[in-house]
């Protein structure tokens, strides 16, 4: 399969209006316009049932306590692991692109509704699932923002991050039209699902960074 997208080029940076915030020149950070970026496959094998999309920040640090402190970088080094800002199943495999924005647009206090989400496309309407984002277990303590973050909720990483994180958009061809899921799900019940019914992969990276160190001057 062939993955790609209009909005970015593989290995380019995500736009700002694909992130969930940008850089602010006195607060920081502010939040952005929070659209998922437009992507399109094709070559999808013989025998697909159903399509398996996700977005995955494989830079997001796993210790958190010096997160977006004054006086504190968080180093290269320092140990990463996998955030989960989208996980979308039951693609029909007629559907070959997403239009920007189509899924999610805005930022919504306490995440948006889900599972069930409905996709407009070559006619007719799909009903599509999605799980909830990792921004459900970062908002967990904060009262104004709390709730069940489903589907897409782009970039925001630490401003004080030495690191450019990288965003991986990993589409799955699976032999089943309905993943075994009910209810709410997370992304990595969504992976553990997809076991034993892959038939074939592509992949997309974006980059994102908050921090104005690691933004190349204007020529």
């Amino acid at each position: 399969m062939r993955l790609w997208s209009e909005t970015f080029r593989d290995g380019g940076a995500i736009p700002a209006g694909c992130a969930f915030a940008v850089m602010d020149p006195i607060g920081r950070v502010r939040l952005s316009d929070n659209r998922h970026p437009h992507l399109a496959w094709d070559e999808v094998p013989a025998g697909t049932e159903s399509l398996v999309l996700f977005c995955i920040d494989g830079d997001a640090p796993q210790d958190g306590s010096h997160v977006n402190m004054e006086g504190h970088t968080l180093p290269f080094e320092l140990a990463r692991g996998d955030f989960f800002h989208w996980t979308l199943i039951d693609l029909p495999p007629t559907v070959r692109a997403l239009p920007e924005g189509a899924l999610a647009s805005g930022v919504v206090a306490h995440g948006k509704p889900g599972p069930g989400v409905a996709l407009a496309a070559n006619g007719a309407v799909h009903a599509l699932r999605q799980g909830i984002n990792d921004y459900t277990g970062w908002f967990a303590a904060d009262p104004d923002m709390a709730g069940d973050y489903y589907g897409y909720d782009g970039p925001c990483p630490p401003w004080n991050d030495l690191r450019l994180h990288h965003y991986i958009f990993r589409l799955y061809a699976l032999d089943v039209p309905k993943l075994a899921l009910a209810g709410r799900f997370t992304g990595p019940e969504a992976c553990a699902a997809i076991h034993g019914h892959i038939i074939d992969e592509a992949q997309l990276i974006g980059t994102y960074t908050l921090n104005p160190a690691l933004v190349p001057p204007h020529k």
